[in-house]
């Protein structure tokens, strides 16, 4: 499943479509924070988008003042089979006049873009000056360059990436100053243009938007005292090598390497992010490969337990 994703980076192929049921499971952990706002889906065609679907037949439900959709000219836009499809557009919508609250075409504001529709174009980034929260899928070939347009512009954003990206050295540093954490699920399958389903198996959600999730601490009940032995030191760094989240020892005090799966449970008042072990470039953040007993091992996070 893993080398769907890969192939899928190597090869730019980016038409991944997030299934409504997917949305629909991570976004009710926000809903207090769609109140009165603008949402930017700026990677999303709106005649297959489930965010497209989610947001505007959830529009009255979730208090939203105005949906704007925009995405790359390439993509088909079937739903507004009757205009040009070969020009960019984007969508407004802010509401239906239906009793029932169902969308309807005449309700959705269709205008032209300038340009492509790019999410770095000059137009689109206009756009994306004006929205409160950005909510989307966007490309995976593109992951750090999208997720450092948010931070440039201090967007509030819910968008889905490959777990590995945690370790990249631009989204790293993020997560470690607690500017960027993941969300509540993984997402394992994805549509695609022939219909058929794309599972992975290392797809989850990033955001800055706080949940009930990231504030649960994580039971500790394995000991390190008595089994010093099942907790071998690096070999060039001094840590203790920790294989597997649940083995987290819970009466020692120093820093430890944990498999990066750790930050799905990952709690800022419980512990501290030091560094992380994953590669050979030596930083302030990344202290190279793991290694125990001239044996490398997987990547690696670099925590401590905070004192309390």
């Amino acid at each position: 499943m893993n080398k769907n994703l890969q192939s899928a980076r190597k090869n730019k192929n980016d038409e991944f479509y997030t299934q409504l049921t997917d949305i629909e499971k991570e976004l009710k952990h926000y809903r207090e924070y769609f109140k009165g706002k603008n949402v930017f889906c700026n990677c999303d065609d709106p005649s297959i988008s489930g965010f497209f679907h989610y947001f505007s037949y959830n529009f009255e439900y979730l208090d939203l003042k105005k949906l704007i959709t925009t995405c790359y000219k390439n993509q088909q836009m079937n739903l507004f089979s009757k205009r040009d499809v070969e020009k960019a557009i984007y969508l407004e919508y802010e509401g239906t006049k239906n009793d029932g609250n169902v969308p309807a075409l005449e309700d959705i504001g269709i205008k032209p873009l300038k340009g492509n529709g790019d999410f770095r174009s000059e137009e689109c980034i206009e756009i994306l000056k004006g929205a409160d929260v950005v909510v989307t899928n966007p490309p995976f070939s593109l992951f750090r360059e999208y997720l450092a347009q948010l931070i440039k512009y201090d967007k509030k954003f819910l968008i889905i990436g490959s777990y590995n990206a945690v370790t990249y050295k631009e989204v790293f540093p993020l997560v470690k100053e607690n500017k960027v954490w993941l969300g509540c699920n993984f997402v394992k399958e994805f549509k695609i243009p022939d219909g058929s389903i794309k599972k992975f198996g290392n797809v989850v959600w990033y955001t800055n938007l706080p949940h009930k999730k990231r504030n649960e601490k994580l039971i500790l009940f394995r000991d390190y005292y008595g089994n010093e032995k099942n907790y071998p030191k690096y070999d060039n760094y001094d840590a203790i090598e920790v294989s597997k989240v649940v083995n987290i020892p819970r009466d020692w005090k120093g820093t430890m390497g944990v498999p990066i799966s750790f930050l799905d449970k990952y709690n800022p008042e419980q512990f501290e992010i030091m560094g992380q072990m994953v590669n050979t470039k030596v930083d302030k953040f990344n202290f190279g490969y793991p290694f125990v007993n001239n044996i490398k091992k997987y990547a690696r996070i670099m925590i401590r337990r905070r004192q309390t």
